[in-house]
């Protein structure tokens, strides 16, 4: 029997209760993008931590949306509920001092013999810290869990003890991946989303929900990366409120997000970022296909 331990970890919960935050926070590196905008994180991502003899394997999953129809949305959810197929153990995130019929609705997306540990985040915003222990009461009779940790992911506080509640639901196992990888997935696709989270930041209240980035050339020619990616949009309208006047929007976007790449790919990075209008692409599953939507 191997004495290493490893398994995958699905972090679900209604939009906007941190899942990215957590992910970042637990791995050490900026892997999922994060903005005040609900639904920021569209794609599951995973996150890789090895600790001594113990790899756990993180996926971020979209928050499960349960108000809206279209074909992303469709898409998005179907992920969450692949992932929720394929994990040892799901972490459910809620917020501190909330807990209503969105988050109900996702945890009975959890499969009945799949350990659940109840992540309650963002203790550190909880006006009335009173309030934390009665709220915790509450929670440990809506079902019989496998642990309650409350967390603030934004300042780092009861991640080890998290991580310790995690571990004891792991599988013996073999590492899954190599102690030095904390991502599966590719600089190319790591690139589009720090643009797109730059985009919701800097304009998120003016633009609406369809948009999305699309990286048509990604070349590493020694240490430099040469790429090139276009913001879609549903309207031409939209396209006029990305470039901004003169053109300073999108530059601006361009200038954040390469900064954030060179910190995580380790060299220098020349961007080139353009707007183009894909109309009713958030409702076609082939338009969806073609933009990394799975």
């Amino acid at each position: 029997m191997s004495e290493t331990r490893s398994g995958q970890i699905a972090i679900i919960g209604r939009p906007n209760v941190g899942k990215s935050t957590l992910l970042n926070a637990l791995i050490g590196e900026k892997l999922s993008i994060v903005s005040r905008r609900a639904q920021t994180t569209r794609h599951r991502i995973m996150g890789i931590l090895t600790r001594g003899d113990t790899q756990y394997v993180f996926v971020d999953t979209p928050g499960f949306q349960t108000k809206y129809g279209n074909a992303l949305n469709q898409v998005m959810n179907r992920g969450v509920r692949q992932a929720l197929a394929e994990v040892d153990v799901v972490l459910f995130v809620v917020e501190a001092g909330r807990l209503d019929e969105r988050d109900r609705a996702v945890r009975q997306l959890v499969p009945s013999d799949c350990p659940l540990i109840i992540v309650v985040n963002k203790i550190d915003q909880l006006k009335d810290k009173a309030r934390l222990l009665p709220f915790l009461a509450d929670l440990a009779r809506e079902g019989d869990f496998a642990a309650i940790v409350p967390v603030s992911a934004t300042r780092g506080a009861q991640l080890d003890e998290l991580l310790a509640e995690t571990r004891k639901h792991l599988p013996n196992n073999e590492f899954l991946f190599g102690e030095d990888e904390i991502t599966d997935r590719s600089e190319r696709f790591l690139a589009a989303e720090y643009i797109r989270e730059k985009l919701f930041r800097l304009i998120g209240d003016e633009l609406p929900y369809a948009a999305t980035v699309e990286v048509e050339k990604f070349v590493v020619d020694g240490e430099l990366r040469r790429i090139s990616a276009a913001i879609v949009v549903d309207r031409g309208g939209h396209k006029a409120i990305i470039i901004g006047s003169g053109g300073e929007t999108v530059k601006r976007i361009a200038s954040e997000a390469r900064q954030d790449m060179e910190r995580m790919f380790g060299g220098p990075v020349f961007l080139e970022v353009f707007v183009k209008v894909k109309s009713g692409w958030a409702d076609d599953e082939r338009l969806l296909k073609s933009l990394g939507y799975e």
